[in-house]
């Protein structure tokens, strides 16, 4: 038996060989490929692929070539031949699938078996061509399969592995190399270690020579050794590499939903505020370059909370899914539905003019006021809807929606079912001054920004003041000092009436105490509460407290409230009434006269005071039915045992006839404005004096 001994330098040169002809593949593959058309793919995969094949093959004869072999010998030249046939087949495949878009997996095993048995053939078809005289070639069998597994194995990694960083191989030269080394790597291990496989049998001889040269078998375990070290850390890389795509792959979705959620709503899964933004900035940047105007069309549905109180609000919810639903298969490609609150969409026109606009409107009217069929219920409802233009009704966001709420309530205002176009009207400045105010009322509640006036009351028989009544007002970092028919009403919405009433609560009792330690003589001093403050769960606790950490007589403190807010629930009223009436407090029914109440009603209630309104004073003159009026309140008044405050009187006459009259207290700016405590004291001292 004769085993092989090697030429080093002819195997180095091999291996060189080798190594050039993969970096020459990938460097064509990146500068031709990439920058040109269809009409030279096919000859350049010709010429790449002849050139390729002949370099791997000339790698072939170079390291058959570098063994010694134990005779003579030559080639067939028509087997050589069709071994560079092969190699150029093989280079072919394998520049073309490095090429491709995208590598599915069967196509990644299908083209790693070609190349690998397009490798080997090349190899094996080679072998078959070279003549040693007096011998004979034959292969050891499992040596011989590990020879094409490696092939194989290798040109599955290779691929993978170049498909995979073709990209980034064209910034990063070590990728590059790295691929390099990989391809180079499968032609050289697959070459040797199928050298490795023959054994030459004299043919003169029954049995094979049994001489051969020491140093071949280590050279071919240490081929052997390498190689598979080699290709095993290469499938854990690729393993490895492998499971982290996929890893990433599902951060990457994940991340992409989060995403999504973040500007999606999560039941109608439109689009919602924080989208909003982003589109915007999106649509006012590339106004920049043209004329064309945006619409902004705010639609809030009619009475859809009597949906959820009536139906549930999981039908109130499908009722906002079908709805969305609904609109967004009539939506057009320059048209974007949004939700940005409960019952509250907005719709975006991105090429429209007023007229575009105000069509569209008209027929998201036409398609929310169809019927809506939700578990088993049939259940109709309206819009109201309010168009702003950009830029003429506001150059950003925020302006533009309020204005087109301003419009949507005024398609309110005009008895819902309707659109409006938003105008710098009067009605609609103030509607936008309201919704500024609201904002700013938030803020000003958690700085205290509120301070109280007093205006006092008046005894009939010598003008001497007999009490105040606290009045609050707004003192707005912008606005100055604002008057409550300016704030009240949006207190009330908002419900940070309760929040006001009981800061306003604790001012009195401090004033109280301070009035008090002086020997001032100011009460009892009254506070208004509103129906919402005056049925709150907390009031008498909060009375409590404060009594107990201000050590006030209650019975300096009133309380006053209006005829509507007694008369809303009059046994709660009056178990209300009795339990203040215990604690002390005295207490007075403002605005009698406004509201639908009875002295039936009213000789129920424990009340100590009695508060006609202004209305009744207003046109107040001798003989009028107004004071015909008067006299009956104020005489049944007094014989309930009330005590009569008549408010607004800005007159004399009123004052004499509401005397005469038999009326016990007045109030009014005839006598006294809401003032500030040093003006109420000074005024007093001069009253005095």
């Amino acid at each position: 038996m004769v085993h092989i001994h090697y030429d080093f330098s002819l195997v180095i040169a091999s291996i060189v060989v080798a190594i050039l002809a993969c970096y020459f593949t990938i460097s064509l593959e990146q500068l031709l490929f990439r920058g040109l058309g269809q009409k030279y793919e096919k000859m350049l995969l010709i010429i790449s692929g002849l050139m390729l094949g002949a370099a791997i093959w000339c790698m072939h004869f170079a390291g058959m070539l570098a063994c010694h072999l134990p005779a003579d010998y030559s080639f067939d030249y028509g087997l050589t031949f069709v071994s560079y046939v092969i190699a150029f087949m093989a280079s072919t495949f394998a520049i073309w699938l490095t090429t491709r878009e995208t590598l599915p997996f069967g196509r990644l095993v299908l083209g790693a078996v070609l190349m690998g048995m397009g490798i080997a053939g090349m190899h094996y078809t080679g072998l078959m061509g070279l003549v040693v005289n007096q011998h004979r070639l034959y292969y050891d069998p499992l040596l011989t399969i590990f020879s094409v597994l490696i092939a194989i194995a290798g040109a599955g990694l290779t691929f993978w592995l170049t498909f995979k960083y073709k990209n980034a191989a064209q910034k990063k030269l070590m990728i590059k190399i790295s691929l390099v080394l990989m391809m180079a790597l499968t032609i050289v291990g697959m070459h040797y270690v199928g050298m490795g496989a023959i054994v030459f049998y004299a043919i003169a001889a029954d049995q094979p020579v049994t001489h051969y040269q020491t140093g071949q078998g280590l050279i071919l375990l240490c081929v052997i050794l390498v190689t598979s070290l080699i290709f095993l850390a290469a499938l854990c890389v690729a393993v490895m590499e492998q499971k982290l795509e996929i890893r990433n792959k599902q951060l990457s979705k994940a991340n992409r939903e989060l995403a999504n959620q973040a500007v999606q709503d999560n039941l109608t899964k439109l689009p919602n505020r924080l989208f909003l933004a982003e589109y915007s900035h999106f649509l006012f940047t590339d106004h920049r370059y043209s004329d064309n105007k945006i619409a902004f069309i705010y639609i809030d549905l009619d009475r859809f909370k009597a949906v959820n109180d009536v139906f549930g609000h999981h039908v109130g919810d499908q009722l906002l899914v079908q709805l969305a639903t609904r609109i967004q298969h009539h939506l057009k490609q320059n048209e974007k539905l949004l939700r940005i609150g409960g019952d509250e969409f907005l719709m975006v026109l991105e090429q429209a003019t007023i007229d575009q606009a105000i069509a569209k409107a008209e027929q998201l009217l036409g398609q929310i006021q169809g019927s809506f069929l939700i578990a088993g219920k049939e259940i109709n409802i309206s819009c109201s809807i309010g168009i702003a233009m950009y830029p003429d009704h506001g150059n950003n966001l925020q302006d533009l929606l309020i204005n087109a709420d301003a419009a949507m309530l005024m398609s309110k205002y005009q008895g819902r079912n309707t659109y409006s176009v938003f105008s710098y009207s009067v009605d609609q400045q103030e509607t936008k001054s309201q919704t500024k105010l609201i904002n700013d009322l938030y803020k000003a509640v958690e700085e205290q920004q509120f301070v109280l006036f007093y205006q006092p009351k008046f005894t009939t028989q010598n003008y001497a003041i007999c009490g105040v009544e606290a009045l609050i007002r707004w003192n707005h970092p912008s606005l100055g000092m604002l008057t409550p028919n300016m704030f009240i009403s949006g207190a009330e919405k908002t419900g940070l009436i309760i929040q006001m009433g009981y800061w306003a609560l604790e001012q009195a009792c401090k004033q109280i105490q301070i009035w008090e330690r002086n020997e001032s003589n100011y009460f009892p001093l009254a506070v208004n509460l509103s129906a919402v403050q005056f049925e709150h769960k907390h009031l008498f606790s909060t009375l409590e407290n404060l009594f107990n950490q201000y050590q006030i007589n209650p019975n300096h403190l009133a309380i006053e409230i209006t005829e509507s807010t007694a008369m809303h629930h009059v046994d709660s009223t009056i178990r209300s009434f009795e339990r203040l009436r215990q604690m002390g407090i005295r207490l007075a029914i403002d605005d009698f006269g406004t509201g639908h109440s009875s002295f039936l009603y009213l000789k129920n209630l424990p009340v100590d005071e009695l508060k006609i309104d202004r209305e009744f004073i207003r046109d107040l003159a001798v003989g009028s039915k107004d004071e015909m009026i008067l006299e009956s309140i104020i005489q049944l008044a007094i014989k309930l045992g009330l005590v009569v405050t008549a408010e607004g009187v800005e007159t004399p006459m009123q004052a004499d006839i509401l005397t005469r009259l038999g009326c016990q207290q007045l109030q009014g700016f005839l006598l006294g404005m809401p003032m500030d405590v040093k003006r109420l004291e000074k005024m007093d001292k001069a009253l005095f004096t």
